[in-house]
C-alpha cells in the first residue's frame, strides 16, 4: 500500500512538473517571431542543480533556424550549447550573456546536440524548454 501511494505521488509530481514545462513552452515561443515557423515540438526536461538536458535534432542545409531556450518567466535563466556530431562546440549562450535565442544559417544538413542547463546563479531547479523554428 505504501509503495502504491509513493508511486502515485511521484507520478503526480512528474505530471505537475511537465505541465509547468507546457506553460513555459508558450512563454518561450515569444522568441519564435512571425518570420519563423516552429518545427512543432517543444523539447523539455526537468532539471535540478547541475543536471544537463540533451536534445538531438537534424538541421537541414539551406535553412536559417532560430533556437530559443527558456526556463522560468525571465530570460537568461537557461544556458544552452550546440554541438555537431563530433562534439565540436558550435554555439554557447554563455558567450552572449545567456541570450534566450540565436539564429543559425545552416549550409549543410547536420545532426546536432543541444545541451541545456540552468544558470545556477539564477535558479537551482526548473524546467528547460527548447523550441526550434526555421525562417519562412
Amino acid at each position: 500500500m505504501k509503495k502504491s501511494i509513493l508511486t502515485l505521488l511521484i507520478a503526480v509530481s512528474t505530471m505537475l512538473g511537465y505541465s509547468q514545462c507546457d506553460s513555459l513552452a508558450g512563454i518561450c515561443e515569444k522568441h519564435i517571431t512571425k518570420n519563423y515557423i516552429t518545427d512543432g515540438q517543444a523539447y523539455r526536461a526537468l532539471l535540478n542543480g547541475t543536471e544537463v538536458a540533451e536534445f538531438k535534432t537534424t538541421l537541414f542545409g539551406g535553412n536559417t533556424y532560430r533556437i530559443a531556450a527558456c526556463s522560468g518567466t525571465d530570460d537568461g535563466n537557461l544556458v544552452f550549447k550546440i554541438y555537431d556530431q563530433e562534439k565540436n562546440l558550435l554555439f554557447s549562450s554563455v558567450e552572449f550573456s545567456n541570450t534566450p535565442y540565436w539564429d543559425f544559417v545552416i549550409e549543410n544538413t547536420m545532426v546536432v546536440t543541444i545541451e541545456a542547463n540552468l544558470d545556477n546563479t539564477r535558479s537551482s531547479s526548473g524546467c528547460a524548454v527548447v523550441i526550434i523554428g526555421f525562417k519562412r
